[in-house]
């Protein structure tokens, strides 16, 4: 299969909406947009210039591609109902981390996983080029074709099994879902205490920067790695507040001494 074909995009939200504008981008062509919401539905298709609803029976029948990109507990529903609608020995790839392409297999012999690590947020811009694209096709002849899209999109292409995206979720998760929370953590604390919050914004840019030359090991500093027990305990004071943040600097602390010390 050469590209461009029509794909269908199956799903609205963050995913759908970054994916979309860079298969338009990239000159491809959308040819519908489905969403339980109407409303996102048209705000999308209207965007890649392509009809769009919340009507699965409407959707194409004989597209090229079909990206159900919903939320994880959705994909078997929304892929039952799919079913039902496309021709047999249709292509159908959904875009989740956590769930295993083999939700699909009840419903297509063609199917697979077409995953983009990366964290989106609707209205934020990110190089969509730069994005790991983590590629599965229970098929092996169906792998050569969806390989070539994602080379029109993105330059860092993997092939990567269930098991493998699996962990690569759980990995991801510490790197950007629990980081993102600490953000918040060390935020709330400023507030609290009338300081401004882009005090430690230099700080979170150079610990993020200065890991892809190093190792955690060797970036590693604070009081937890030079086991000053007496700023940890002054620290703990200082969170009795917030028994909970108190448990987190506790395990985190621990983890330091013990995987990095």
């Amino acid at each position: 299969m050469s590209w461009p074909k029509d794909i269908v995009l199956v799903g609205a939200g963050n995913v759908a909406w970054h994916l979309g504008r860079q298969l338009a981008h990239c000159g491809l062509c959308v040819s519908y947009v489905w969403s339980r919401s109407a409303e996102k539905a048209t705000a999308l298709a209207n965007h890649l210039g392509c009809p769009g609803g919340n009507t699965l029976q409407d959707i194409p029948p004989r597209a090229a591609l079909y990206l159900i990109a919903v939320k994880d507990d959705a994909i078997a529903a929304v892929a039952a109902t799919l079913a039902q609608v496309i021709a047999p020995g249709a292509l159908v790839l959904h875009t989740a981390g956590a769930t295993p392409s083999t939700v699909l297999s009840p419903y297509f012999s063609h199917y697979g996983v077409f995953y983009p690590l990366q964290t989106f947020s609707r209205d934020r811009e990110v190089d969509f080029k730069t994005i790991p694209l983590c590629l599965f096709t229970a098929q092996q002849a169906d792998y050569p074709a969806v390989a070539n899209l994602a080379r029109l999109l993105s330059t860092k292409v993997y092939a990567v099994s269930d098991e493998q995206r699996a962990q690569l979720h759980l990995a991801a998760i510490f790197v950007n879902n629990f980081t993102n929370y600490l953000q918040h953590i060390s935020r709330s604390l400023l507030r609290e205490h009338n300081l401004p919050e882009e005090l430690v914004q230099p700080l979170l840019m150079e610990t993020i920067l200065k890991l892809q030359d190093l190792t955690p090991r060797e970036a590693q500093t604070g009081p937890a790695i030079r086991e000053d027990q007496a700023t940890i305990e002054r620290h703990l004071a200082m969170l009795h507040d917030h028994p909970q943040w108190a448990d987190i600097y506790t395990i985190l602390t621990a983890g330091i001494k013990h995987d990095l010390g």
